[in-house]
């Protein structure tokens, strides 16, 4: 167990191992100190060890000190009881059911009635060392858990389980039957889960997932829960026979190999009828498969069925002020007011006209604009050849490509000739592998 890192501080454990004073008026800091000290150790110490009822007996002992035991625990559960955080097992078992008293009241209440129903009266207030208390938040804690637990496994398709069977499937949650029972009480107070008798053996019937509560016990969950009993009896009486059946096989080899032909042939007739009966257990099992599937697929039909009224009711419900001319009415304003939004939209495109613009005015003078932007010839340069130029190979590249050339412009180009020679010098065209050589003008010649 757990305990808090003070527990080996001798001069505070001597505090919270005194008595309370008579009145927490005297000093509520003393009295509230050790009350929330002891109510977090106890609560640790439950959730430890997996239970979900404490008794002053067993605290005293588990918080056992140098030979000494805590003098205020008493206190302590009262404070407890009174905050709401722990409530008498009797109590708690009373204000769910008087049935599940009637079948739980030899496992939940194992103390003597003396006190116990002293207790229901309210005619005792003080705390029996041997009376059990259950503790609210960790009964809440175990009772969700059992609930996902179930709806985790292999049962989660049946809605009704023998108290065995969910003794052996809460195994891992519960530490006992007590606590399994405790756990029951707490989903039975959340009607979750329902316990009834049938033919003296208990039977705990869940909420299946979607629902708010579960249903009561019907004659058709009983005929279910026999028919998932006596599948389960078969099942386990096939697989005896089986290993019946192996047995004798094994046993006919033995004495074959031993001689004893004639007993060897005994054993292998018994083996004969033994799979003959576990045949038809099997048989009889795949009826009963049968009928449990043709339940699943009807009760999947009334869902679906009570589904397609509810959705019924709901559309008959949204159309009840819904009609034809009502719809056609909304159409045709519809219609209306979109064309007068496009008759809006065409009026605003339109824009403003100006009552004194006159347009011929305007025309003549954005052509009178045209007609001076257009651009008129210079008269300087020099016109475009038309002469093709000859490839190569042909004539003299020299001659024919000089000859083809324009003249040289004269007039506004501010130029010389010698300027124009010297640049012309300094070209080299390339044509077919062929260069031409400076050339020189004829005023040098």
């Amino acid at each position: 167990m757990p305990l808090p890192p003070d527990w080996d501080d001798d001069e505070r454990m001597n505090f919270m191992f005194s008595d309370f004073k008579e009145n927490r008026d005297v000093d509520t800091t003393d009295w509230d100190s050790k009350t929330d000290f002891w109510t977090a150790l106890v609560l640790s110490s439950c959730r430890h060890q997996g239970s979900v009822c404490v008794r002053l007996q067993e605290l005293n002992h588990s918080f056992r000190r140098k030979e000494k035991s805590p003098l205020g625990l008493a206190k302590v559960l009262q404070s407890m009881s009174r905050c709401g955080k722990i409530q008498r097992e009797s109590e708690f078992a009373a204000n769910v059911d008087c049935g599940w008293v009637s079948w739980g009241v030899g496992l939940l209440l194992v103390k003597p009635l003396k006190w116990t129903f002293s207790t229901l009266l309210g005619s005792s207030s003080r705390v029996h060392p041997e009376e059990s208390f259950v503790v609210i938040e960790l009964v809440k804690e175990k009772a969700a858990e059992l609930l996902r637990v179930y709806r985790g496994s292999e049962f989660a398709s049946r809605s009704v389980l023998s108290f065995q069977e969910l003794c052996t499937l809460s195994s891992g949650v519960c530490a006992d039957e007590s606590t399994l029972c405790m756990a029951l009480l707490q989903l039975q107070r959340n009607k979750q889960v329902l316990v009834s008798l049938h033919e003296g053996e208990k039977i705990v019937k869940f909420c299946l997932p979607g629902q708010d509560r579960v249903s009561p016990v019907s004659d058709v969950d009983i005929g279910i829960y026999q028919l998932q009993h006596s599948e389960k009896l078969l099942g386990e009486r096939v697989e005896k026979l089986g290993l019946e059946a192996d047995k004798c096989r094994e046993e006919a080899k033995r004495l074959l190999s031993e001689g004893k032909k004639s007993q060897a042939l005994r054993c292998l007739r018994g083996r004969k009828r033994v799979e003959k009966r576990a045949d038809n257990l099997f048989a009889k099992m795949e009826t009963i498969r049968g009928i449990l599937d043709r339940i699943a697929q009807s009760q999947t039909d009334k869902m679906v069925i009570q589904a397609y009224q509810a959705g019924v009711s709901a559309l008959r419900v949204s159309l009840k002020d819904v009609t034809v001319e009502r719809a056609e009415n909304l159409v045709d304003q519809i219609q209306e007011l979109c064309d007068t939004q496009d008759e809006v939209n065409q009026t605003l495109s339109s824009g403003v006209t100006s009552a004194d613009e006159d347009m011929d005015e305007l025309e003549e003078e954005l052509k009178s604009l045209l007609d001076e932007s257009k651009s008129e010839p210079i008269a300087d340069l020099p016109d475009v050849p038309t002469n093709r130029l000859q490839p190569s190979g042909e004539s003299d590249l020299s001659g024919d490509l000089l000859s083809s050339l324009p003249d040289v412009p004269h007039g506004l180009l501010n130029i010389t000739t010698e300027q124009l020679e010297e640049e012309l010098n300094q070209l080299t065209l390339t044509d077919s592998g062929f260069q031409l050589q400076k050339m020189t003008s004829p005023a040098k010649r």
